[in-house]
């Protein structure tokens, strides 16, 4: 595995808590307005419907994630209106009244969650959007190896990419911050001050997107993670999802049947870019 150990500002220790849930919102305000997200929609369904569960369990959640708006993609899918608690490790007061106010069929898990320790009641598929690469490989497994061993469906989605073009393409996420800044809630004179006047937050933008990048896990990479977490009753997909403004990266665990197991199309759906694990 060639990816190398980087850290991003606003996860350091010493990044201040008030500037970090900033950088929060601002990153849930742009994955909204650009629905960079909405192309795994019909993936996640099908996934969370084989793996039956009655409720999304999502991880490092910071203000909300893309939930806001893909909630209203997944609802396109009558069959599926699965409960969805987000969840992090330092869960945002903030982020929480706000979901709490205006986000119907979302809630935040008001205590501390881990997404390598998940406490034993929080069962449900669980999603991870742009935060996986925050964790190291002995972590990444870590979480890979928890919810094969309890049998949880699981779906990473990363939009960051190890590459020139993405990580060049990452201007573009300061930019849209400062246009979108006035318009999330609840309004704050901190974020106008913190974006336009002493621009803290979309220099941070800049920067740990850049980082990000440089972190991100390769499809080989993702491969690699779950070597040993082979079973006839656990499958995984990882691949590309293309149409959106930026291929998803995805990988996808979820319990099944061997039956199942055995008569999966091979094939890539259209549009994605699909890698097998070995038998």
């Amino acid at each position: 595995m060639q990816r190398k150990a980087w850290f991003e500002l606003h996860d350091h220790r010493l990044y201040p808590g008030f500037l970090r849930d900033l950088v929060t919102d601002a990153l849930q305000g742009v994955w909204n307005a650009t629905e960079i997200y909405f192309p795994i929609a019909r993936r996640l369904e099908r996934s969370i419907a084989a793996s039956g569960a009655k409720r999304i369990i999502d991880l490092c959640s910071g203000a909300g994630g893309p939930w806001i708006g893909l909630t209203r993609k997944l609802k396109g899918d009558e069959s599926i209106h699965p409960a969805i608690v987000l969840t992090d490790k330092y869960p945002s007061r903030g982020a929480i009244r706000t979901i709490q106010d205006t986000a119907s069929g979302l809630c935040f898990y008001p205590d501390a969650v881990d997404a390598v320790n998940i406490p034993s009641n929080l069962t449900g598929f669980r999603t991870i959007f742009s935060t996986f690469h925050h964790f190291g490989p002995s972590e990444a497994h870590a979480i890979l190896k928890d919810s094969f061993q309890r049998r949880q469906g699981i779906g990473i989605f990363e939009a960051a990419k190890r590459d020139l073009r993405t990580a060049a393409g990452v201007i573009v996420v300061p930019l849209l911050a400062l246009r979108i800044t006035p318009r999330i809630r609840p309004f704050r004179w901190s974020r106008i001050f913190w974006t336009y006047l002493l621009p803290v937050i979309p220099l941070t933008l800049w920067l740990d997107g850049v980082l990000s990048c440089l972190r991100a896990y390769t499809l080989a990479d993702l491969l690699e993670l779950t070597r040993g977490l082979e079973s006839d009753t656990y499958r995984w997909e990882i691949g590309e999802e293309q149409g959106g403004p930026v291929p998803i990266t995805y990988l996808v665990g979820c319990p099944c049947l061997p039956a199942q197991n055995e008569n999966a199309d091979p094939r890539p759906a259209h549009g994605e870019v699909q890698m097998k694990k070995p038998a």
